[in-house]
């Protein structure tokens, strides 16, 4: 009955972990410590966004990727999930849409941060 329990209590932990599991890893940068995919592609935000609404139309979207959610995807805490001009599901943090940079990558790079003096790293 004890080993019955704790395997339980294994089983809930881990299950609920998998649950609380964020979209984005942090990874270090020249620029810091940045928000970044899986891949470890580093995350930007566009000062043109609205909260909770992205602005970034087709052509946009061509430099700048969403930072797309798969279908499964829901929102919790400071994440949550905006429409890209793609129609598609993308994550947003703290209400502001995430794209990557085409000219990223490598794991780390930053060569978008600052573009325009509208793009942003998310630290």
């Amino acid at each position: 009955m004890k080993t019955l329990l704790i395997a339980m209590g294994l089983l809930a932990a881990t299950t609920l972990t998998a649950f609380a599991a964020e979209p984005a890893k942090t990874v270090e940068t020249k620029a810091g410590k940045v928000l970044a995919t899986e891949k470890g592609l580093t995350l930007y935000t566009f000062d043109k966004d609205a909260k909770g609404k992205s602005n970034c139309d087709a052509d946009c979207l061509k430099k700048w990727p969403a930072f797309h959610a798969d279908a499964k995807a829901k929102a919790e805490g400071k994440w949550s999930l905006v429409k890209a001009s793609d129609g598609k599901d993308m994550w947003a943090y703290d209400g502001k849409p995430l794209y990557t940079f085409a000219k990223d990558t490598k794991e780390g790079e930053t060569t978008g941060d600052g573009v325009g003096g509208v793009w942003h790293v998310v630290k």
